[in-house]
């Protein structure tokens, strides 16, 4: 099994719909590093499971200096970030999506 990793960070804005107060519904930005994951048993012509290019290309062509709000069709959760962005990529089977320091969402195919 081959495995890659690429971290990209985009830069964009967003509010959220919650069913509490949260200075969260305001718009607001963030500076979230995502890091991809892909593995595949075999490799493709150019002997790569995804080029990293390829990976930051489809990722920081729809998020970087946007309003996810405008992109997302969900709630713009980083845990909803993170399962939008493996939908993104081919053999992407994990992505990390960190907010803030210490604010991490997961989301890993079963």
């Amino acid at each position: 099994m081959y495995y890659i990793q690429k971290t990209i960070e985009v830069s964009g804005a967003h509010k959220l719909t919650l069913p509490y107060p949260s200075k969260c519904t305001q718009l607001h930005g963030h500076n979230w590093t995502i890091t991809i994951y892909c593995k595949s048993k075999e490799l493709d012509a150019n002997g790569m499971v995804v080029d990293f290019a390829e990976i930051k290309r489809r990722i920081t062509d729809k998020l970087d200096h946007q309003v996810v709000n405008d992109v997302l069709e969900c709630n713009p959760t980083a845990e909803n970030m993170a399962r939008w962005c493996q939908q993104q990529i081919p053999h992407c089977y994990r992505v990390d999506v960190q907010e803030t320091t210490g604010n991490i969402a997961t989301y890993e195919e079963d």
